[in-house]
């Protein structure tokens, strides 16, 4: 809170007020902070994101990247919340109304006639940023897997020091069966059902670029498709639509072409790689680095991981046994 009251005061001056400030839940890595500031007659609702502790453990670019690409982003076209203010260990923009909680997105009725919409959006988003400019990407932001997104994630684990059978066997099989890189875009990173803002219209805000980079457009496609962001639903895409509504809209808003092998593989990738990142929340907490309930529990997601795998590996293998 003390840090909260200092950049409203850099900010906003000394004689700003903050009637009203609430920590949000989620955010393993990264604080999130609803907030009103009060300046003269003026009152401004505000979303400040802080870093916590332990957050330099996983790879992420610093805040004040993150806001160079949302800048970036609206500049393309991308939906998403105006930046106020940005520090090294800080983002200070405008709070857009919506949710962003899945479970309530894919099954309240406000967000009935939206759902429909969803993963048309979400194409037509995704076109939007993989046509941002690479310059707009600063050099501290990690290039993740610019060569080979493969090794990175196959050193990580190693570094665990934890077995995962079925991981490395995933690893075997990808490594096996994978597709040609031909374009190079700028990559979301983590864009997925949770990181939107959704009001009764549709997506109004794309959240949560600290994992920007370099690579294959196709790996935020495969993301989005990943079976823990269905939360639930039977429907591949965000749990709300279907690969061809997404993939269709797409290309029609000028994305590259999509084949369909590839997003396979990106999706099946994806689990690989979530199933990895469970394995080091659980470990900043269980090796002293944040201590945090949310973080422990986070370590039962990875055998939904292991066994959704060896679904995929099953149904339709990315590579030969």
């Amino acid at each position: 809170m003390t840090r909260l009251h200092e950049i409203v005061g850099e900010v906003f001056g000394a004689d700003a007020s903050v009637p009203f400030s609430a920590r949000l839940p989620g955010g393993a890595s990264r604080e999130t902070w609803a907030l009103d500031v009060v300046t003269g007659s003026e009152r401004h609702e505000l979303i400040l994101r802080l870093d916590s502790p332990g957050a330099a453990l996983e790879a992420g670019a610093p805040l004040a990247s993150e806001a160079t690409l949302m800048r970036a982003a609206s500049g393309a076209g991308v939906p998403v919340p105006a930046i106020v203010a940005a520090g090294e260990s800080y983002i200070l923009m405008t709070r857009v109304a919506g949710e962003t909680i899945p479970r309530r997105i894919l099954r309240d009725d406000a967000y009935a006639a939206a759902r429909p919409l969803l993963a048309g959006q979400c194409g037509r988003a995704l076109a939007a940023i993989h046509r941002m400019p690479p310059s707009c990407l600063e050099q501290e932001a990690p290039e993740e897997g610019a060569e080979d997104p493969l090794r990175r994630w196959r050193d990580v684990l190693d570094l665990l020091g934890e077995p995962h059978p079925v991981f490395e066997l995933a690893l075997r099989r990808l490594a096996a069966g994978r597709p040609a890189f031909t374009q190079r875009t700028v990559v979301h990173g983590d864009f997925r059902n949770g990181n939107l803002i959704v009001g009764p219209d549709g997506i109004r805000a794309v959240l949560d670029w600290e994992l920007a980079h370099l690579g294959d457009p196709l790996e935020d496609l495969g993301w989005l498709c990943v079976k823990a962001w269905r939360f639930g639903s039977p429907l591949p895409v965000g749990g709300f639509g279907a690969y061809d509504e997404l993939v269709d809209a797409y290309e029609a808003a000028g994305g590259h072409p999509v084949d369909r092998d590839a997003l396979r593989w990106w999706e099946t990738f994806g689990v690989l790689k979530w199933g990895i990142i469970c394995v080091m929340q659980t470990m900043r907490h269980l090796r002293g680095g944040a201590r945090s309930v949310e973080l422990a529990a986070i370590g039962r997601r990875v055998c939904e991981n292991e066994w959704d795998l060896l679904r995929m590996l099953r149904e339709k293998p990315v590579a030969p046994a």
